[in-house]
């Protein structure tokens, strides 16, 4: 067995525990309170240096080697979901409406297992390695907020990794990408305004619902005849409202969606077309249309070296067997995508999931849960990781 999957091994009694206090204590995105002055706790007894309360409820610690050299940033989001948990398990959620839903519990979980290795072997690091603790993924993205409070600085960060359980890989494997990983996202809100009259009468007024009607067949022709078939992009409409009586002719109609798209390009076209097709139909039908679009997560890109080192890792520590390249971007969106903005780093999945156990429900389920044997492992990668770049 690979020597620092040894060490992790070692320390497996302890992640589970730390894993299902998190799990049974979970708290909302910009509202991880509690968990944070865990993380501090544990930083504490291990005598690593952090700083507290960056991004309102985030914790970022620091491992100085011995040698000066890069910097390493492994990264770990905090915040739970809006899910009733269903597991009848003794670590089952204590809040009510609240859960772990998305194995941010292993991830928190295992970047103090990584701290705990690191700190033990700081003085053969040749050089830093930083550890974000960070809040509110799933809502507003505390990845930004920690980079504009300047983590990825002081030391200079050259280098970030970062991991997600995933139940769709068995515990015991690894899942890379190279490239393009996970979508961007963007939220969409178009008004179309009319003129009201009575229903007996609609040549007096403009029917904001009929010019709506035209733009929601307008905007399906985006994915299908704008953009390359060879490229991925989703233009969805998932609220509608307007109108106020059946027999009056409504005067404004709004509508919102979500756009995701894999690269920058595409988003940009297929955001243009949006804007081209709600005012022009608006227009040809003598309304007005208005299309206000509120900025998401970016597209996470991993750098190709990078991903080539996690392979080789991953190999080392499981088997080459055990590393699988994953084929296809996900629509999905990850804000881990700010920190590559900042500096080359990779992000890959890490098997969770257990057939015989019954651990087989994707995240956002309210029946999600990990096989607790992917907790070493997640340490060992990211312990590897991180010597591979600041001892190579």
């Amino acid at each position: 067995m690979n020597n620092v999957l040894n060490l992790a091994e070692e320390i497996k009694e302890w992640l589970i525990e730390v894993r299902r206090d998190f799990h049974m204590n979970p708290e909302f995105g910009m509202e991880e309170y509690r968990t944070s002055r865990r993380i501090v706790k544990y930083l504490e007894e291990m005598g690593i240096e952090y700083k507290k309360g960056v991004a309102n409820t985030g914790v970022v610690g620091i491992i100085r080697g011995k040698e000066n050299g890069k910097t390493v940033a492994l990264r770990a989001d905090m915040d739970a979901l809006p899910i009733e948990e269903k597991n009848q398990v003794s670590y089952k959620s204590k809040i009510k409406g609240k859960m772990h839903a998305c194995g941010h519990d292993a991830h928190m979980t295992i970047l103090l297992g990584a701290a705990r290795l690191l700190e033990d072997m700081k003085d053969d690091l040749k050089g830093n390695v930083k550890l974000f603790f960070q809040p509110a993924e799933e809502t507003v993205g505390g990845a930004k907020p920690m980079i504009q409070e300047g983590v990825m600085e002081n030391p200079k960060v050259d280098v970030v990794f970062g991991l997600h359980v995933a139940p769709e890989i068995p515990a015991g494997e690894i899942g890379i990408r190279y490239g393009k990983m996970n979508a961007s996202s963007d939220t969409m809100k178009i008004v179309i305004k009319g003129e009201s009259t009575h229903g007996a009468y609609p040549h007096s007024g403009v029917d904001a619902i009929v010019i709506a009607g035209h733009v929601i067949t307008g905007l399906q022709t985006i994915v299908s005849r704008n953009i390359d078939p060879r490229n991925s992009a989703v233009v969805t409409l998932g609220a509608i409202e307007g109108g106020s009586r059946g027999n009056i002719i409504a005067n404004k109609v709004e509508m919102i969606g979500t756009i995701r798209t894999l690269d920058p390009e595409t988003r940009k076209k297929v955001i243009n077309r949006i804007k081209k097709i709600v005012e022009d139909i608006s227009q040809s039908l003598d309304g007005k249309g208005e299309v206000i679009i509120e900025e998401g997560y970016p597209h996470l890109i991993n750098d190709d070296d990078i991903v080539n080192i996690v392979k080789e890792n991953a190999g080392k520590i499981l088997g080459e067997d055990k590393v699988r390249i994953i084929e296809s971007s996900s629509l999905g969106v990850e804000d881990f995508a700010y920190f590559l903005q900042k500096a080359p780093g990779a992000f890959c999945r890490l098997g969770c999931g257990n057939v015989e156990k019954g651990i087989i429900h994707d995240g956002h389920n309210c029946n999600f849960d990990i096989d607790e044997d992917c907790l070493s492992i997640g340490v060992a990668l990211q312990v590897q990781n991180v010597i591979s770049i600041l001892n190579s």
